[in-house]
């Protein structure tokens, strides 16, 4: 059977954008039973409560929610297990020392299988405040206002 080639998207977390402030970010692999892989093929999956953590000098992914396999048997898997994540060493250090730095966290933004493997993309990131959450709205809102008055100039002088 030909290998997969390309990049799918599994799930996402369009919220971790809006409520944190993403520094870096790294692609990692995730290390994962029949059943889940299973189940990240059928599309579900999710992210909302998910976190990453630095222990005893492994990443790790918590609580993101995959559920069981449908046709799964008595060893289906736990749905919202520790998984382990397959960074290099100094990446995992690099993260370590700017979340143990403070005000910092390992945030996952997206689940996807790319040439068949599947992986996280995660993000070192500062949480928002509410302020801060609508200043960011507020300038995206402007920019598009602009955006618009720049295209109906335009349109007018053609």
């Amino acid at each position: 059977m030909p290998r997969e080639q390309g990049q799918k998207v599994v799930a996402s977390n369009r919220k971790a954008r809006h409520d944190y402030t993403i520094e870096d970010t790294y692609e990692a692999g995730l290390v994962l039973t029949g059943t889940e892989v299973k189940s990240l093929r059928a599309g579900r999956a999710s992210l909302v409560d998910g976190y990453g953590f630095i222990d005893g000098g492994e990443a790790w992914l918590d609580a993101v929610h995959i559920p069981e396999f449908n046709q799964g048997s008595w060893n289906n898997h736990p749905p919202r297990r520790k998984r382990k994540m397959l960074l290099h060493k100094a990446q995992i250090l690099k993260i370590h020392n700017k979340v143990k730095e403070g005000g910092y966290t390992l945030v996952p933004l997206s689940i996807y299988f790319l040439n068949g493997n599947a992986k996280v993309e995660l993000a070192v990131a500062k949480g928002k405040r509410e302020y801060d959450k609508r200043q960011t709205l507020r300038e995206r809102q402007d920019k598009k206002e602009a955006d618009r008055a720049m295209g109906t100039q335009r349109n007018l002088n053609e």
